[in-house]
């Protein structure tokens, strides 16, 4: 059975401020040689400092907040993500009001299989 992908859940105030932190947290394990997958929650940023590349994924899903929307959108892309057995995920969420409740769905079943929480950003 492979690893289970580290998952981390990336808070703050704009989706500016929270990919600016996904870069940097990418750019401090830049030396390592994994696959890494990011969900991106609302609009992008103009100026987003992330690219997709052979050992990153990047998808963007609608606005909202991912706990009360039943995460099906979530489901679905986090699911598709996860066929690439990536190493890492981080999830940029425009919410930090129900992070306890996406970190709960996250860590049950089939998730808990697949994912292995790591401590949250807050940019």
């Amino acid at each position: 059975m492979p690893s289970r992908a580290a998952v981390t859940l990336v808070t703050g105030a704009s989706p500016g401020a929270r990919e600016r932190a996904i870069f940097a947290a990418l750019a401090a394990r830049a030396q390592e040689d994994c696959k890494v997958a990011v969900i991106l929650e609302g609009l992008a940023d103009a100026s987003s400092p992330l690219a997709p590349d052979s050992h990153l994924s990047v998808s963007r899903i609608a606005g909202g907040c991912l706990c009360c929307a039943g995460n099906l959108v979530l489901r679905v892309t986090l699911n598709r993500l996860l066929r690439l057995h990536p190493d890492r995920v981080l999830i940029g969420v425009g919410s930090s009001d129900h992070l306890d409740q996406l970190r709960s769905w996250l860590a049950s079943p089939p998730y808990d299989q697949l994912l292995a929480l790591a401590p949250d950003i807050h940019a």
